[in-house]
């Protein structure tokens, strides 16, 4: 029996090639193309954002080429509930979301598969670099192109539907394949940051919908060194757009420390205050058997930032992290990525950490 594979079409050279390596492949394949926003920009600007009447237009193409039969998909109105409200409502809250994660979360492999398997489809294929072999995802063989770490907060059980087929290639090679077959794509540039703000100006984003809230920029003794438009317009680590009214005593740049939208309140500090030694997420998602007791491996706490040597416990839905050496720029709302080398066994949401000064 042939497997029934919906393809996932963003409109880029990934999916596309993707499609047609699951096609060539002997899959029956349907191309299907996720419209994410109700109302499509006509063209994208440069690399920004996604989900743009092009961007369909693009994916209907590449379906063409590959021969498979092509559909959209209008998920615009779960998208702007369960990632954007979400991005807004975490950020309000003093966190650091990764819509990424939530996209892959609730859309790709929630909505999305939900309803592939209720039409009879047996696997949804999608553009990741990543693989999934045996059981165990792992991380690409294109290292800087690796997105193991946005598909961690997914279940075996939906990993378990999905293939991965360009896991096994570099980006360069899948460009190059892209041509080869006639892609138009070939040589489009990918989207990057949030594809939702197609501008790529998250505070402003933010307080059209959060609406100005003045408060005080503070010192790490307390001193107020300057004023901002809304607490939520920050993240930790940030240096740039503080606009402080005073230098530092020391004359160094100064980094957001902490964010409390309880007081509305941002305080700042020396770069090295920012160092963190120990971390703490709940919700943990594992790929396998759950750990028990301490154990080592290494930790991954954004998407292609570096990776950590840690020890982590496990108490329930509770998972602690001792570093080997400090990290910087840890925020609640992001994601602790575990790792076994290549191999990812599971993800859990920060929601606390220990700085080395404490």
């Amino acid at each position: 029996m042939t497997l029934r594979v919906l393809a996932a079409m963003s409109g880029g050279v990934d999916s596309a090639v993707a499609a047609a390596r699951a096609a060539e492949a002997g899959y029956d394949v349907t191309g299907v193309h996720m419209a994410l926003s109700s109302n499509p920009q006509s063209y994208r600007t440069g690399a920004r954002g996604c989900c743009t009447l092009e961007d369909s237009r693009d994916a209907r193409r590449a379906a063409d080429v590959i021969g498979i039969p092509f559909y959209v998909w209008d998920l615009a109105e779960r998208f702007h509930q369960d990632v954007v409200e979400d991005f807004v409502s975490e950020y309000a809250a003093g966190r650091t979301p990764n819509p990424c994660l939530r996209c892959n979360e609730k859309i790709k492999f929630a909505a999305l598969l939900d309803r592939a398997v209720a039409l009879g489809f047996d696997a949804v294929c999608t553009g990741h670099y990543a693989r999934w072999e045996g059981g165990v995802l792992r991380r690409a063989v294109d290292e800087a192109k690796d997105q193991s770490y946005v598909l961690a907060v997914c279940t075996p059980e939906q990993l378990a539907r999905a293939l991965f087929p360009l896991g096994d290639t570099t980006k360069a090679g899948i460009r190059a394949e892209a041509e080869r077959r006639g892609l138009t794509v070939a040589d489009k540039p990918d989207s990057h940051d949030i594809c939702f703000i197609a501008d790529g100006d998250t505070r402003a984003f933010l307080a059209e919908r959060l609406g100005a809230a003045p408060g005080p920029i503070v010192d790490a003794d307390g001193t107020t060194v300057g004023e901002h438009e809304g607490a939520y317009g920050f993240t930790i680590g940030q240096r740039k757009g503080l606009k402080l009214g005073r230098p530092a005593a020391d004359g160094k740049a100064r980094y957001v420390l902490d964010i409390s939208p309880v007081t509305n309140t941002v305080t700042v500090g020396p770069r090295e205050a920012l160092d963190v030694v120990e971390i703490s997420a709940e919700r943990p998602v594992w790929l396998g058997e759950v750990p028990a007791g301490a154990f080592g491996c290494q930790v991954q706490l954004r998407a292609h930032g570096e990776v950590y040597d840690c020890t982590a416990e496990v108490d329930g839905d509770r998972v602690r992290l001792r570093l080997a050496e400090a990290a910087r720029g840890v925020a609640a709302g992001q994601a602790a990525v575990l790792y076994a080398g290549d191999r990812v066994l599971g993800s859990a949401t920060i929601d606390g950490t220990v700085r080395a000064s404490a």
